[in-house]
């Protein structure tokens, strides 16, 4: 996939509302799932204990942290747009996630997004993208996102 570069926010803006290209594949390995839960201390046995979910979960393998699947949006966003003159991005929040189908470790995983609202905040701009996480071969997605973003000049 190839990035879309634009100059500055101004040549960005004109995509408010458009559809974004998918983005490419990510795997998601045991050691990616091992670090996320030693980020975030949460290392219950379903993510983090091969053996046991072998044996107890019902998926027979270990599965990423919901929230890793919304962790992952900055960076593949950041795979699909540059803006050449930005001198800041920051992560906003969001307005709506829910997660709708384990990631099974190894799965592959990739975004299709939309920019949903463009709007001035303060010194640059506020961006609401629509995004899906998708799972190779899966019919329903990891998970749904509305993602904000603020990126500055």
């Amino acid at each position: 996939m190839e990035q879309l570069v634009f100059k500055n926010i101004e040549e960005f803006k004109k995509e408010n509302g458009k559809e974004l290209p998918t983005g490419d594949w990510i795997t998601v390995t045991q050691q990616m799932i091992n670090d996320f839960a030693n980020a975030t201390q949460d290392r219950q046995w379903v993510h983090v204990d091969v053996e046991r979910a072998k044996r107890e979960s019902p998926f027979k393998t270990t599965i990423a942290h919901g929230f890793m699947s919304v962790a992952l949006l900055s960076k593949m966003l950041e795979d699909l747009i540059k803006v050449e003159s930005a001198t800041l991005g920051l992560n906003y929040g969001l307005n709506y996630v829910r997660f709708m189908n384990p990631v099974l470790v190894n799965s592959r995983l990739r975004l299709k997004s939309t920019i949903k609202e463009i709007e001035d905040h303060k010194k640059g701009i506020k961006i609401i993208f629509s995004c899906t996480v998708e799972i190779e071969n899966q019919e329903k997605p990891a998970c749904i996102a509305e993602f904000l973003t603020l990126i500055f000049e």
